[in-house]
């Protein structure tokens, strides 16, 4: 983590890439982008063609620092080349990007309106390759599907026990405790987590902070409070499952939050564009995040 880094992510004019779809949304990911499943034979395969369109992406010429402030990556994607050097040092040295790894391995099953994450037994030694790879922070994903107090408490607790372990490496941790966005009761799920990470963060030691993935709430500004909070670095938001017209519209609501969107970002690409094509559709997608990111 360098000076470098932690300014353009407190106060960079842009957005937070996520290409760290996992095994299970891998092949969803390949679809939408025109691979189909029986174009692979095995996990190798899958992963090998993934990782291909992300450093697609990566390469294409608008995906630099000035628009993309950051970007997530995959493990595995971590510890692959992109243009002939480790992932994580190309971003950072060749396109300016600040590189992040999501750690999570997914979901348990939904309990008391929640989904916390799986135990993570080997994250000790993912962070430290994490730090020797040059890795500023990392991200991990619970989810919220009803309006539980209880429920919302138990998320946000493991959201910053796991933050402290990644703060001990010398990493940023980004905490998204994803609300789902089809779910009756949202806005009150939103106001119960407001509550329960400003808790949280008002407990952290002094001069500590980490960052905040959120869904994009229904009441806009609502997560204000938490932009301004001092012990959070910057405040990204999910597109989650809303189209990229809706999720930039939605983001432009909300003053002081930025994009960290995965499938609002690669919607329109396609395996079978030409280079010209993919990167005029790649470079459309990041103005318009940028422009919704900055307002």
């Amino acid at each position: 983590m360098t000076d470098a880094q932690s300014a353009q992510i407190t106060s960079g004019p842009g957005f937070i890439a996520a290409l760290d779809q996992s095994g299970g949304s891998t092949p969803k990911a390949l679809k939408l982008y025109g691979i189909d499943e029986d174009a692979y034979g095995s996990e190798a395969e899958m992963f090998d063609l993934i990782h291909a369109m992300r450093a697609r992406i990566a390469t294409s010429p608008a995906f630099t620092g000035e628009k993309v402030i950051g970007a997530i990556l995959f493990e595995m994607t971590m510890e692959r080349e992109i243009g002939g050097k480790p992932a994580a040092q190309y971003l950072w040295e060749e396109r300016g990007v600040v590189p992040f790894l999501k750690i999570d391995k997914g979901l348990e099953a939904e309990a008391d309106g929640v989904q916390l994450m799986k135990p993570m037994p080997g994250l000790d030694d993912l962070l430290n390759r994490a730090v020797a790879a040059g890795i500023f922070g990392t991200k991990m994903r619970s989810v919220i599907n009803a309006a539980s107090p209880t429920g919302i408490a138990a998320n946000v607790a493991q959201q910053f026990e796991i933050a402290a372990q990644v703060t001990a490496k010398g990493l940023m941790p980004i905490i998204e405790p994803e609300v789902t966005i089809s779910i009756a009761d949202k806005a009150e799920a939103e106001d119960i987590l407001l509550a329960e990470l400003t808790r949280h963060l008002d407990a952290l030691p002094a001069g500590q902070q980490v960052m905040l993935k959120l869904t994009l709430p229904s009441q806009p500004n609502l997560y204000k409070p938490l932009v301004e909070h001092p012990a959070v670095m910057r405040v990204v938001a999910l597109s989650g499952g809303y189209s990229r017209d809706d999720a930039n519209a939605k983001l432009a609501e909300n003053a002081g939050v930025i994009a960290s969107f995965s499938r609002a970002l690669t919607e329109g690409l396609s395996a079978q564009q030409s280079d010209a094509a993919f990167n005029a559709q790649i470079a459309a997608s990041i103005d318009s995040i940028h422009a919704a990111s900055i307002t």
